[in-house]
């Protein structure tokens, strides 16, 4: 960690209660990873105490959208939380190879859907009320869309900050990227918990031969009953935050996003620890009764926040450094400046 994160780790110790779930508590503390995995020279006004804080508070914000009865926002926000790693290889499609474009991903999980009906049972209506079911869920795309929001963001503060801006327009553009710094990094937190990342998300499904759990309570027990029993807190991750690393970027408009890329290698990732997930609870390392019998759980989970702060201040990091002048930005500026300067000579 860079010794100047050292002090607003210590804010953050302090202000924040010990993690009780892997919920909002939970998100937050992935948001709180990224933050203190920054570079030194990241831009200062992300590390005010106020602006920490609302990093943090943000974290929870998508999960915050569930709590209306509106079925079209409870279909675009649940599928931003998951992806169905497996429906993907269901569908005839390779996940190292689908688009990085939402709705043309759609066309191609639609079609290989058509194309392997036998992979994909009938949806019951009645358990499909805001019609999610079809779908395996889109947190790579959410991720990455946000991603191109903040390099959006970061280069339009930088237009204002070298060429003309109000002091106004550049805190509206530092409170833009604050506020997408923290939504984003819900997803990010989501991409970290393995069972986001399955069709085995709440208990395992279809053929069991090693018998593991299936009971439907299994997803909530990981994301908050397991981590309020042992008693997790984020004192106990924080000080090995894990730096950023700048991520590839795509070389051209129309090439390849490597941003995206890079997402869906770690979803494979964390894919791949569900099943190690699933048997550490069968050899009863998830129960908390005892720290002797928990510690393996215990640091499975550690590691899983670890994982998504390291993700998410490597976003943040390459969003920042691939900013770009915003050139439109700069013309209008210009032209504000050549006018106010005429204006100033009548």
């Amino acid at each position: 960690m860079h010794p100047r994160l050292l002090p607003l780790l210590a804010a953050l110790l302090a202000a924040v209660p010990a993690l009780c779930a892997w919920d909002y508590p939970g998100h937050r503390i992935v948001n709180q990873l990224a933050l203190a995995g920054l570079p030194g020279d990241f831009p200062a006004f992300v590390r005010a105490p106020d602006a920490a804080e609302r990093i943090a508070f943000l974290a929870g914000e998508p999960d915050r959208w569930r709590n209306v009865p509106d079925l079209p926002l409870r279909q675009a926000n649940s599928l931003d939380h998951y992806l169905d790693y497996e429906r993907l290889a269901a569908a005839g499609l390779n996940p190292a190879a689908v688009s990085p474009l939402r709705y043309e991903f759609a066309a191609q999980f639609t079609a290989g859907r058509a194309a392997h009906p036998k992979n994909f049972p009938a949806i019951d209506p009645a358990l499909d009320a805001d019609h999610t079911r079809e779908w395996p869920g889109f947190l790579p795309w959410a991720i990455t869309e946000n991603y191109a929001k903040l390099r959006s963001e970061f280069s339009y503060l930088k237009t204002y900050q070298e060429h003309g801006g109000t002091p106004a327009e550049i805190a509206n553009a530092q409170a833009d990227i604050l506020y997408t710094m923290g939504v984003m990094g819900h997803y990010v937190g989501d991409s970290a918990q393995p069972l986001h990342t399955t069709i085995h998300n709440n208990g395992w499904t279809g053929a069991n031969p090693k018998g593991y759990t299936t009971w439907s309570g299994f997803h909530s027990w990981i994301d908050g009953g397991f981590i309020a029993r042992i008693g997790l807190a984020p004192a106990d991750v924080l000080p090995r935050a894990r730096a950023a690393k700048l991520l590839p970027a795509a070389a051209a408009p129309d090439a390849r996003d490597a941003v995206f890329d890079a997402v869906m290698r770690h979803l494979a990732a964390q894919n791949a620890r569900v099943e190690p997930l699933y048997a550490l609870d069968k050899a009863n390392k998830l129960r908390g009764d005892t720290p002797a019998d928990t510690a393996e759980g215990r640091a499975f989970i550690e590691e899983q926040l670890l994982r998504g702060g390291e993700l998410l201040a490597s976003l943040w990091l390459t969003a920042w450094k691939n900013a770009a002048t915003d050139t439109y930005l700069r013309a209008q500026l210009a032209k504000r400046a050549a006018e106010t300067a005429v204006g100033g000579n009548q």
